[in-house]
């Protein structure tokens, strides 16, 4: 046999050349009854499942597909671990029979489908034992293992199962001792067995969360460069050469004169499987556990996304037992550095033991919570209803059944480009698997949580992606206990900038720099303005208040490890940065805020699951929405209306970005509209879609009766009910994927953002500019009047010229352009404060009542990563009016001749230079430095205009 292999048609069934066999780690009720399993087994050569309690907690709380057995069961009254274990066995017993071919088949040897003891019982011998023999009774299947944990008090019960002829799994195995341990009790037990030769057994060593303990505590001991370099060889290794020795470890037991005894008798050996080999660390690639660990009389349980990935680009070759020098030499050198490995697995071992328990525990709590409430055997995520008129629900229907039919979002999962433009849309998609096991995530937060907690302040440095994440946690949240305040700046506004150091003084403060690339602008200049500051203050020790969150290898992360900061954490190069809420650019913010990150993540794991692969189009809420808003879109209501209930206003600005700068390219896209006060239906055209956000317990009930009344007049309205503020997660990832199927039902890239980046050509050659001759190019006012002047590019200061030359009259001109189903957006680069938002609220509201158009409003330069995509790139039915004014005090950037003040004056001339060039109808107003006079002049410049 070749070492690696001569075709990549499918290298999950090359996987058996190797003799090697592929379970997976996924269990659901949807998989077995719509032929997906059957599928994997058919097309993929899947050999066996493997469950365990999180696994079944999340396929029945976050799902509709036990909504038939929960009712029939609470109507016998049977306790809630009665009512667990009769699903988990129907889908067990559903499961085997699906792959009893393979055990047929391949002798017995595989084909087996797992269900675990409770977890409860994992120091428990007896319980252990007594629970097993109940279950392998039950399941009745020869083809079913019982997972037993490989704890002391499990390795007793292990070898009186195998003696009585159970199948066992043995799981949460991490140390190479408490392998060799089981390994021995299921030899004991075959030697008490009066017919071994249908006794069927696999040890569970766990991987991935190996490199996700060893690789922190390596971290925690890097003090500067060479400790870095001396430990780097050691990151990322250590799981596999764990593995790889332990594997060493099976072939001596499995060769022993011992086993020859038994499989004379025609026994076969206990194979060690892998597990927990998905990949946590966005530095490592995501098959690394399944490509390193490939060998002979072996299992591997993948996860799905690690099984499709696998199948994609997965390398052959033969791996287990090369290295193992390497190998050997790894784990010395981990002892060297003062890190017990024994220390590591029984830490591992007493978490996993928790987590399960944790989990089984949740699960039993909620099947108990749905046993006296029916109506709550429904998933455990936020609930969504739409109405629209019936020609688009027609419309909406005949897009769902496209998703159901063709398998969209299963092939949305397999990271399938050809559902969008069939460009690299696959490299984009990190966002659907970055909550998969964020408890191995969650302890590092925690961690970080207990570090951070003696400051009074945190102050988010970042722009778009990096910051409105952690700004909407910041005011939903607002402040916990015992942890710093979290502040956020993405402006280069002098005001703006000088208000946030107000608010965070050096000394007591930890500044989060947050930027993916590590080279936009703005959170550059912040980090060199705060750490300058922070210098003056607390010295040599600056860097030890900074944290830095960027993808791995950018300029940032040279950076940081140059000036010292406390610790980088890595964003995930897969994930475009309005994607990345639930990745380290919102987790870490959340973690340093205090909130509760193992809730969040397990709350957005039920979503997760509502939206995964083997759910069919009307039932995956994401699905449902995306065709919503995908073909409401494509029919001419484009203007997304976001209404939030007022603890959650702020989520509409995360909302904006998202849709604006997925969707608004290529002369299509969603429009998003937020924060505009609802009014009576008469204000609104037939170009509107409204999304009502409404928190259950922050009901708003004019609010209420608004929608209502929208819904009464034939709007389109889609309701989401969000039960608790945790459930935030699960809205991120929601409308993540919902704006993945409205990009394919649009038929654009949603993932990148190309006029954005033409915004920041522009911005950099005019401060390159600055930079080279000490100012920007000179300018001229098309109008002058009291204060206010006006500017713009030659095509439209033509236009506007025919109605006139005073600011009046240009002004009334630009507003006279707006028609029927366009909008109107104020771009204001000023500071983003209550003042100054409620004159730009008021303009707006005037211009929506008197022209019966969408408004917006966004501040500069934060929305130029935000909706400043859609203005560009979108349909040209915007009409702009974009705001400057002289800053009353500039700031210096530290290094550098630009102040913040020339900075925000080119990020604006930028901005405004690209929607000329796209063709839009826009109009400059630049203001002095009384901002808020300027504001009010302008507001009653408006209202005269529009007649009112």
């Amino acid at each position: 046999m070749n070492t690696q292999s001569e075709t990549t048609l499918n290298a999950l069934q090359e996987l058996t050349e190797y003799g090697q066999s592929v379970w997976l780690d996924y269990i659901r009720r949807h998989l077995i009854t719509s032929g997906d399993l059957q599928r994997l087994i058919d097309e993929d050569g899947l050999r066996g499942i493997t469950s365990n309690p999180s696994i079944f907690e999340k396929a029945i709380a976050g799902s509709t597909d036990y909504a038939d057995i929960l009712s029939q069961l609470h109507a016998q009254n049977l306790a809630a671990k009665d009512i667990y274990e009769r699903i988990a066995i129907r889908d067990v017993q559903d499961a085997a029979g699906l792959l009893r071919p393979v055990y047929d088949r391949t002798a017995r040897r595989d084909g087996y489908v797992s269900l675990e003891v409770s977890p409860q019982l994992a120091r428990d011998t007896s319980g252990t034992i007594e629970e097993a023999r109940r279950l392998w009774k039950a399941v009745n299947r020869p083809n079913v293992m019982i997972k037993v944990p490989g704890t002391a008090e499990g390795v007793p019960a292990i070898e009186q199962l195998i003696g009585e002829g159970v199948n066992v799994n043995i799981t949460l195995l991490f140390s190479q001792d408490a392998y060799v341990a089981v390994a021995e009790a299921f030899l004991r037990g075959l030697e008490k067995a009066k017919d071994v030769s249908g006794i069927a057994s696999v040890a569970s060593f766990f991987v991935s969360r190996i490199d996700t303990l060893v690789d922190e505590l390596l971290a925690a001991k890097s003090k500067d460069a060479s400790d870095q370099q001396r430990y780097a060889p050691l990151l990322g290794k250590v799981a596999i050469a764990n593995a790889k020795q332990a594997y060493a470890k099976y072939k001596l037991l499995f060769g022993s004169e011992r086993w020859k005894k038994l499989e004379a008798r025609g026994a076969k050996t206990q194979r060690l499987l892998w597990a927990s080999t998905s990949t946590k660390n966005p530095k490592y690639r995501d098959v690394m556990y399944v490509e390193e660990l490939i060998g002979p009389d072996t299992v591997n349980t993948l996860p799905l996304a690690t099984l499709q990935a696998f199948r994609e680009h997965g390398r052959l070759a033969r791996t287990l037992d090369a290295g193992v020098e390497e190998a050997d030499r790894v784990m010395r050198d981990l002892e060297k550095a003062g890190i017990s490995m024994r220390a590591v697995t029984d830490r591992l071992l007493d978490d996993g033991i928790k987590l399960f328990t944790e989990a089984f525990d949740k699960l039993l709590g909620a099947i108990g919570q749905k046993k006296s409430d029916p109506e709550k055997a429904k998933p455990k995520i936020s609930a969504m209803q739409w109405s629209v008129p019936e020609q688009l629900r027609q419309k909406v229907q005949a897009a769902l059944d496209d998703w159901t039919t063709n398998k969209k979002s299963a092939r949305l999962w397999k990271r399938d480009a050809s559902l969008w433009t069939n460009s690299d849309e696959a490299k984009w998609l990190g966002w659907l698997n970055i909550a998969d096991d964020g408890v191995a995530r969650s302890q590092a937060l925690k961690e970080l949580a207990a570090q951070t907690a003696s400051f009074d302040n945190a102050l988010l440095l970042g722009m778009g992606g990096s910051s409105l994440c952690p700004e909407v946690l910041a005011m939903t949240f607002g402040r916990q206990k015992g942890h710093p305040q979290l502040h956020v700046l993405d402006s280069t506004d002098p005001a703006q900038v000088k208000s946030r150091a107000h608010q965070a003084n050096p000394a007591n403060s930890v500044f989060i720099v947050s930027s993916k690339s590590g080279t936009t602008l703005e959170p550059n200049i912040f980090k060199q303005y705060f750490l300058d500051e922070a210098r003056k203050t607390v010295g040599a020790k600056a860097g030890e208040h900074f944290l830095a969150i960027t993808d791995p290898g950018s300029k940032l992360q040279a950076i940081a490890e140059e000036d010292r900061f406390r610790r980088v954490f890595p964003g995930e190069p897969s994930i475009g940065g309005r994607y990345s809420a639930l990745s380290n650019f919102g987790l870490v913010p959340a973690a340093v805020m205090g909130l509760d990150v193992s809730k969040l993540l397990d709350r957005t794991e039920q979503m997760v699951h509502a939206c995964g692969p083997a759910v069919a189009g009307d039932q995956n809420p994401g699905v449902v929405l995306g065709c919503i808003l995908g073909v409401l879109g494509n029919s001419g209501r484009d203007k997304v209306t976001i209404i939030s209930s007022p603890r959650i206003y702020d989520l509409g600005a995360w909302l904006e970005q998202l849709l604006a700068e997925s969707t608004g390219k290529q002369g299509k896209g969603l429009i998003p509209v937020n924060r505009e006060e609802l009014a009576a239906p008469d204000a609104y055209g037939d170009d509107r879609v409204f999304a009502y956000l409404r928190l259950q317990s922050d009901p708003s009930p004019e609010q209420d009766r608004r929608v209502a009344a929208l819904e009464k007049a034939g709007q389109p309205v889609v309701r989401i009910e969000i039960t608790d503020i945790y459930d935030m997660g699960q809205e991120f990832f929601r409308w993540e994927f919902a704006t993945a199927v409205a990009g394919s039902v649009l038929g654009i890239h949603p993932f990148n953002q190309p006029d954005v980046e033409a915004s920041k050509v522009a911005t950099r050659q005019l401060t390159a500019e600055y930079e080279r001759t000490g100012s920007l190019p000179a300018e001229k006012p098309i109008a002058d009047n009291s204060g206010i002047k006006l500017f713009a590019d030659e095509r439209n200061a033509r236009e506007l010229w025919n109605a006139g030359r005073s600011v009046e009259e240009m002004l009334a001109a630009h507003l006279e352009r707006i028609k029927p189903g366009d909008y109107f957006a104020l771009l204001a680069y000023v500071e983003m404060n209550d003042e100054h938002e409620r004159f730009l609220q008021s303009m707006r509201h005037q211009v929506r009542d008197s022209r019966r158009v969408a408004t917006c409003v966004g501040f500069g330069p934060r929305f130029l990563h935000s909706t400043g995509q859609a203005y560009k790139g979108g349909p040209n039915s915007g009409v702009f009016l974009q705001i400057t004014a002289d800053d009353a005090e500039d700031l210096p950037v530290p290094g550098q001749k630009y102040t913040f003040g020339i900075v925000k004056a080119a990020q604006a001339r930028g901005d405004f230079q690209v929607l000329a060039e796209r063709g839009r109808r826009a109009l400059r107003v630049h203001l002095s430095a009384d901002v808020s006079a300027g504001l009010r002049s302008l507001a009653a410049m408006i209202e005269k205009a529009l007649g009112r």
